[in-house]
């Protein structure tokens, strides 16, 4: 089993009920033996251009786990799927994952540092 990312885009028209839609993604990871580790939701946002006459979309991620071997089957599943636009589904790059946490934990330590300082003047 190997992580990658897929990045939806959602039909607009989805705003509402984005739960059933997200449920159909959910159950075709699932299907295809993968395990979905973690979602992140943006939300509705404009396009950079319009696809299939539509100027928004609704922007989900999420980190899975899931057989090399199964990515072209959920990529066949995904473009017949009405209510996604467009997805995108790439292998996820860990060391760059963990070289960017740890220099977010640095970043916060020299924050709260400054912090302190500015506060004991």
């Amino acid at each position: 089993m190997k992580e990658y990312e897929i990045a939806v885009v959602y039909d607009p028209g989805l705003e509402v009920d984005l739960s059933k839609a997200e449920d159909k993604i959910k159950k075709i990871i699932s299907d295809n033996k993968g395990k979905i580790k973690k979602t992140d939701n943006w939300g509705k946002n404009k396009l950079a251009y319009s696809i299939k006459k539509q100027d928004y979309g609704i922007y989900v991620f999420y980190i899975v786990e899931l057989d090399p071997t199964k990515v072209k089957t959920v990529e066949s599943l995904l473009n017949i799927t009405d209510e996604v636009i467009r997805f995108l589904i790439v292998k996820s790059d860990l060391k760059g994952i963990q070289k960017a946490e740890k220099e977010r934990k640095i970043k916060e330590k020299k924050n709260s540092v400054e912090k302190v300082e500015k506060e004991a003047d």
